[in-house]
């Protein structure tokens, strides 16, 4: 397989290049993320339609956010977090831009907690870690496998996890929902082609990655930085892309994020 890395507005240039323009015969492939769910409500203008123009293959793994403090902060809970918040609505956080995972991850805290707090917006994930490290912010919710690393060093404290359940990387850190029931929120990855994309062309793409996802050392090797193995097939991802552009949508609204 070669990559060919098509940055720009999350992902947008090249989500639309393989809905829109890439010949459907298996060669040229999308590996998508969570984006394609909030792209749609965030930008103002988006020339694909992730259900119509895409043909979900394998959606494979998945990733929750984590929250972080300073590892010397007193805020050592959920609990803490909102009654700093209570106190004080101009606390700043940091994400990684607006309408970014961990934008939209504060928004949905504070909109479930009834709290505010200022948001510092920077270029990406690791800057969240560095400003929370360095004290620029209380704290971030950046995606896991960014912040495992300090976290594990002793650098960052991890308050909670966003996912419904604890992550086993870190098995003493409660998730979110524990506080605020329901609260899940997550990246996923995952395998698409152009919609006119056959059926058996299909079948036998989703058979190759299953079986990757299967072996024992990739496995151990993904799953190390807290990734999640999903691995649900091309029926099961195509239910899943429609009812997680709903949530996108919904959290794009209760955030205010919007692209021009």
């Amino acid at each position: 397989m070669v990559v060919e890395n098509r940055p720009g507005a999350a992902g947008n240039l090249g989500f639309s290049y393989v809905a829109r323009q890439a010949p459907a015969d298996g060669y040229t492939l999308l590996w998508g993320t969570g984006s394609l769910s909030v792209n749609l409500a965030l930008y103002a203008r988006v020339d694909y339609d992730p259900v119509q123009d895409l043909a979900p293959i394998t959606l494979a793994f998945s990733m929750p956010n984590v929250v972080i403090v300073r590892a010397d902060s007193p805020i050592r809970s959920t609990a803490d977090l909102i009654a700093a918040l209570k106190a004080d609505p101009r606390t700043p956080y940091a994400s990684g831009g607006f309408g970014s995972a961990a934008h939209l991850t504060v928004a949905l805290f504070l909109a479930k907690t009834g709290t505010e707090a200022e948001h510092i917006p920077f270029r990406g994930a690791p800057e969240i870690v560095n400003a929370v490290r360095a004290g620029t912010v209380m704290f971030g919710m950046p995606q896991l496998q960014v912040a495992l690393p300090l976290i594990r060093a002793g650098q960052l404290r991890a308050i909670a996890v966003t996912s419904v359940d604890r992550v086993a990387q870190l098995p003493d850190v409660p998730a979110l929902s524990a506080t605020s029931p329901g609260f899940d929120y997550f990246s996923w990855m995952g395998l698409l082609g152009p919609a006119r994309l056959p059926a058996p062309i299909v079948a036998r793409l989703n058979q190759a990655v299953q079986d990757a996802l299967a072996d024992p050392a990739f496995r151990a090797r993904v799953t190390a930085d807290g990734t999640s193995i999903i691995g649900l097939g091309p029926d099961a991802f195509r239910d899943f892309l429609s009812t997680d552009l709903d949530r996108g949508r919904e959290v794009v609204r209760i955030s205010g994020a919007r692209i021009e």
